[in-house]
């Protein structure tokens, strides 16, 4: 392995690898449907509830019907995945808890997993929305609760997904889930998380779809369908009193992996989606609230929270009602199509980009042996996958995003550049362009 290379001096910097797009990923980008979309959306409402707690044995009303056609539309798109997809019913028993589960519930998430084609890449990338749905009373469960947005607009992007992707032929697995029990403390998400923890299952990404189709502001009436809001956290929450030592020290607290997630997602989809702004919140989720993605945090999995600009109250857990001439209710008129199109797109290009990447560099490094002002890293090669080269990125600390790109062929690299001013990162590239997530340096021994 060498460790000399001068940046100034590097034999090969293949610029153009920084912002070559992938003609297949953007295929599938093209794809994304306004009109399926509406359809799914249509047909979540026509359940009248999905409220967790709500009937599971009637054929067209309910959380049980809303999760059965769930499952019947990931089961006609697995005809295209040559039977690399699984679909199944994530099933679990809950007992009343005295807060919001009254009663013995089944509790059930409707789960496609699409198998990657290499037996030796385990990674796993997950994309989800909540299926249940609810008005201002959490516990009521029989009035009309459309849930148009809050989630239809998440479960919509889960199931264009696996429409699109499913003809895919990643290296790496992708699952797509539609969660119940959101509104209910999260139930499904953390029943799943749970499991994926226990099969040391390797999830390397969650993007948690939750309110994506409304682009217009209760208070101010003020429209904005071009910026979608990713909520990352920085300090990791799983054993952070292990490792804040450590962050402390290297001044990392604004790069835990579901921030370099967060980064990655805006790098991507505004790559491959047109008058799309994605803005990184430095919040888990919004303002003392959670969603599903928490439930994967909370395990260590790098996850990020997907939502529209602006939360409208008046179209949010609330009773479908017309009050002084205006009208309340989560309904699909207040869905806009055309920005959820563009929410959607995003996921796509951005699972697109995650599972036809190489994987991960190993062992990324940072050289401490000497007092300089320059930097030298060094890693090794990815576990799976065949990659053409490496970025090594670069920031100012105070930079929300990476400024710098340096391609190199090499396992290393030495930059001119000081380890006080600047953090650095170093992820793979490969043949058509696509890029991992990337990875910050440990000390080297």
């Amino acid at each position: 392995m060498k460790y000399s290379i001068i940046l100034l001096l590097i034999p090969f910097i293949g610029f153009s690898q920084i912002h070559k797009k992938d003609d297949e990923i953007k295929k599938y980008v093209s794809e994304v449907s306004s009109d399926s979309l509406k359809s799914y959306i249509n047909t979540l409402v026509g359940f009248n509830t999905r409220h967790t707690l709500s009937v599971v044995n009637e054929p067209d009303k309910g959380i049980g019907a809303a999760r059965t056609w769930v499952l019947d539309k990931f089961k006609e798109y697995a005809k295209n995945a040559g039977g690399r997809m699984e679909v199944y019913l994530q099933e679990q028993e809950i007992q009343p808890d005295g807060k919001r589960v009254d009663q013995v519930t089944s509790l059930g998430n409707p789960l496609a997993f699409l198998k990657g084609t290499d037996p030796n890449d385990k990674r796993i990338f997950l994309i989800s929305g909540h299926l249940d749905s609810r008005v201002t009373d959490v516990m009521d469960r029989k009035s009309f609760a459309p849930g148009a947005n809050d989630d239809g607009s998440g479960v919509s992007a889960v199931i264009e997904s696996a429409r699109i992707l499913s003809r895919s032929a990643f290296p790496a697995s992708v699952i797509f889930v539609a969660f119940s029990g959101e509104e209910q403390s999260l139930l499904g998400s953390k029943s799943l998380a749970e499991k994926a923890k226990k099969e040391n299952m390797q999830i390397e990404a969650v993007l948690n779809n939750d309110m994506i189709g409304n682009a217009r502001s209760g208070e101010t009436n003020e429209i904005n369908n071009n910026t979608l809001r990713v909520f990352s956290e920085g300090l990791p929450y799983a054993e952070l009193d292990k490792k804040a030592l450590g962050i402390r020290n290297l001044g990392l607290e604004n790069d835990g992996e579901s921030r370099q997630l967060a980064r990655y997602i805006k790098e991507i989809a505004e790559k491959y989606v047109k008058n799309l702004n994605v803005k990184i919140i430095y919040r888990n989720d919004r303002f003392l609230r959670g969603g599903d993605h928490s439930s994967f945090v909370n395990y260590g999995f790098p996850s990020v929270r997907l939502t529209e600009y602006y939360e409208n109250y008046d179209h949010q857990h609330q009773d479908v009602k017309v009050k002084n001439n205006k009208q309340y209710g989560d309904l699909p008129e207040f869905i806009d199509y055309k920005y959820l199109e563009k929410n959607v797109s995003a996921n796509v290009a951005v699972l697109a980009s995650l599972a036809k990447s190489t994987s991960k560099p190993e062992r990324v490094e940072i050289e401490v042996k000497e007092l300089t002002n320059s930097t030298t890293l060094h890693w090794e090669k990815p576990k799976s996958g065949k990659p053409v080269g490496y970025n090594v990125l670069v920031r100012e600390t105070d930079s929300s995003v990476w400024q710098k790109k340096i391609f190199t062929t090499e396992l290393s690299l030495k930059i001119p550049l000081s380890k006080d001013n600047y953090i650095f990162a170093v992820q793979t590239v490969d043949q058509a362009g696509n890029l991992s997530v990337a990875v910050i340096p440990v000390i080297a021994k």
